[in-house]
């Protein structure tokens, strides 16, 4: 049976009055891509702190490739490499600079070479001798990838890897991931982009007030909401009779979004029946296959505490 190359152990932690993780366990497989959802404050930032040894938890215990983050915290820390959320970077060296300074850190000499495939991968070549403060906000978050990967870690953290990135750089990041994930490293990603983890993850745990409140396959999820939805914009209310079938509603002055729930095609017949009953205006009218989106957005209206 293979190593876990992260194991999380009834992890609790407080800060004064906030328990912002709360008896959390997950483990995540050698070679896995995995993904850990939740909302803002859910408690995902918290937990990968403690996985990289910059916060200590009140009780239970994290292994990264079997080393304890506590009592065997250089090993653990060798083993992960994580990609912040927040931009910060160091205004007084240039991207190679930089990055030769971070393999300093892990003891590493004469890494140019895995240096140079980073950045040609990440799109840094032509910036590797320009100065980090003369970067792009997307070029410092490529900068902050490539620092994570420095030391070629079997076991990658990117939270939030994507936000406020151009195309072009989600596409080559993505690439690279995908290919690293493929020669067997272990992957956990935290993503606003729910497409991104339906994409790339093979698990999902997802959070909500630092609890696990959901935790399987990508597939099996999605699988909890089999039926499509049907997504309508009308003018004026929705009927009394169609208020069972609401998922969820956004209304604003007069005209009203709707997502129904069918659970056949010709459920649509009797829908559109009791709207032209009512005398209903319908602007637009979409099926909707269940996508990863529709199940967080139901697993955290449903999980309240």
């Amino acid at each position: 049976m293979p190593l876990n190359a992260i194991e999380i152990s009834h992890i609790h932690k407080r800060y004064q009055t906030l328990q912002a993780l709360d008896d959390v366990s997950i483990k995540v497989r050698q070679g896995e891509f995995f993904g850990l959802l939740g909302p803002n404050g859910a408690g995902k930032t918290t937990l990968i702190s403690i996985m990289a040894g910059l916060v200590f938890a009140d009780s239970g215990y994290v292994r990264i490739m079997g080393h304890d983050v506590v009592r065997d915290y250089r090993e653990a820390r060798r083993m992960l490499g994580v990609v912040p959320q927040e931009i910060v970077f160091d205004p007084f060296f240039t991207v190679r600079e930089m990055l030769r300074i971070q393999s300093g850190f892990f003891g590493l000499r004469n890494n140019d070479d895995w240096i140079d495939e980073v950045m040609s991968n990440l799109d840094l070549t032509d910036k590797a001798d320009v100065n980090t403060r003369a970067l792009s906000g997307g070029m410092k978050r490529r900068l902050l990838v490539a620092q994570a990967l420095v030391h070629k870690p079997p076991v990658i953290v990117l939270d939030e890897p994507t936000a406020g990135v151009d195309v072009g750089l989600r596409q080559s990041l993505w690439q690279f991931i995908g290919r690293l994930n493929q020669e067997g490293h272990t992957v956990v990603l935290t993503t606003h982009y729910l497409e991104e983890a339906q994409t790339w993850c093979n698990r999902i745990a997802m959070l909500k007030d630092g609890r696990v409140v959901a935790l399987d396959s990508t597939e099996a999820l999605i699988h909890q909401v089999s039926e499509p939805q049907l997504v309508l914009q009308v003018e004026g209310n929705l009927p009394d009779s169609l208020q069972p079938l609401v998922l969820r509603s956004k209304v604003s002055g007069n005209t009203g979004n709707w997502v129904l729930r069918i659970n056949q095609y010709t459920d649509i017949r009797h829908i559109l029946s009791e709207l032209e009953k009512q005398a209903v205006t319908v602007n637009s009218l979409q099926v909707q296959e269940p996508d990863l989106e529709e199940v967080f957005l139901q697993i955290m209206d449903s999980r309240k505490h």
